[in-house]
């Protein structure tokens, strides 16, 4: 299992209490490998963007506009946290779905 995210996320920090046995991989850091990345836009599209996020704020419009992809590749920290691997499974966020899933 491996856990995508930023170490000063709090999200992410409650996932890693959870699950403790998780690769943490930070993607300030490190980044999303990219075979990972197309997996997850295929899953959750747009989603995947943290359009409430600082980064995504300090964005002009015109950056806005370009290919979700290209953003995150640019921009790793805009992508919703954790987004967490499993079994060749993918799960974004740390919602209750996400938590009974993996619980």
């Amino acid at each position: 299992m491996r856990l995508f995210g930023l170490k000063n996320c709090d999200t992410c920090r409650k996932a890693l209490k959870t699950l403790t046995s998780a690769e943490f991989v930070d993607v300030r850091a490190v980044g999303v490998p990219n075979e990972v990345m197309l997996q997850a836009f295929a899953a959750f599209g747009d989603s995947l963007l943290n359009t409430r996020s600082t980064t995504w704020r300090n964005l002009n419009a015109e950056q806005r506009k370009v290919a979700p992809l290209t953003l995150l590749a640019e921009h790793p920290t805009l992508m919703k946290r954790p987004l967490i691997e499993h079994e060749g499974e993918l799960f974004l966020g740390w919602t209750p779905k996400v938590q009974a899933a993996l619980g």
